[in-house]
């Protein structure tokens, strides 16, 4: 019995997913090493072994590594969303960013208020004012109708 031939290098997680022989040339072991099967069968899962083994014969191989990355990125993304896919995420993140910008915005507009209510020495009608308060209340609370009911008209 030969040490040498039982105790080699594990096999990469695509050829012990797919259970074959993992061999010096496969061109699955830099990228799928065996501490993460979860990435292979998952890429496997979306586009195939055949189909990345093919894509990665094609590239070059300073690029291969990016490739697998983004392959099991967008892999993980169309099994929580089969039909965006990463493109769904982003667009969540584009629509968090606007909401977001929004409120800054606003904010910034408050703090000038502030600001020109300190430096003008207003009375009664600035920063603590009722109306000033209920205002800001209703942003924070993100109720934009200012405390009024629009349906029962109170």
């Amino acid at each position: 019995m030969s040490s040498s031939s039982n105790y080699s290098n594990p096999p990469c997680a695509a050829c012990k997913f797919l259970r074959r022989k993992c061999l010096p040339s496969c061109i699955f072991a830099p990228y799928f090493p065996p501490e993460e099967p979860i990435k292979f069968t998952t890429v496997h899962k979306v586009f195939g072994a055949s189909n990345v083994s093919k894509l990665l014969n094609e590239i070059q191989p300073h690029q291969r590594e990016d490739a697998v990355n983004s392959l099991a990125y967008e892999a993980e993304a169309r099994l929580k969303d089969p039909v965006y896919g990463c493109v769904g995420a982003i667009s969540v993140l584009q629509k968090q960013v606007i909401r977001l910008q929004k409120e800054l915005d606003a904010t910034n507009a408050d703090l000038m208020r502030y600001t020109n209510y300190e430096s003008g020495g207003g009375t009664g009608s600035g920063m603590f004012s009722p109306s000033y308060s209920s205002a800001w209340n209703s942003r924070i609370s993100g109720d934009h109708n200012n405390g009024f009911d629009h349906d029962s008209g109170r």
